[in-house]
């Protein structure tokens, strides 16, 4: 299987979460169960189905987890220099608004564009890797064609 890339803080970030599930939610979910089978008839009681579908949810989460965690090739961004690629914090200007935004290049599973975290498959990462400060990139959107100009690469 191909290794997922992640960054040091994403890889902390997921390990913490799986941590989390293990130790916090599914002990809590277990008891939640017991205290629900208690009231007598499961058929009818909500409160063990609802129990029940969220002790699925976090199963589910952590096998997810612990997938990718296995396949994680930890890379420290600030050991890079030169062009856009992993890791690297690239602030961009949109040549039609001149509006300015930063974004670092990351692994699918710590991507989260609200926080400026782009998933290093998506098509304006996949446009700028490869690229110099001062490069122009156009990227197809789902609103049309966009131009980008590189202002900076940062490799913290």
């Amino acid at each position: 299987m191909d290794k997922i890339p992640l960054t040091r803080a994403g890889h902390t970030a997921l390990n913490d979460e799986l941590k989390k599930l293990k130790s916090v939610e599914r002990p809590a979910v277990i008891r939640a169960i017991a205290e629900a089978r208690e009231h007598g008839d499961l058929s009818e009681n909500a409160e063990y189905h609802a129990a029940r579908e969220k002790q699925s949810f976090i199963e589910g989460r952590v096998k997810e987890l612990e997938g990718v965690l296995s396949l994680a090739e930890v890379i420290d961004p600030a050991s890079l220099s030169g062009t856009v690629k992993f890791g690297a914090t690239v602030t961009l200007v949109d040549e039609d608004s001149d509006e300015e935004r930063t974004y670092q290049i990351v692994g699918e599973p710590e991507a989260d564009i609200e926080n400026g975290r782009l998933n290093v498959r998506s098509p304006l990462a996949r446009a700028l890797i490869g690229k110099d400060e001062g490069d122009s990139v156009e990227v197809r959107t789902p609103g049309g064609e966009k131009s980008y100009e590189i202002l900076k690469i940062e490799f913290v």
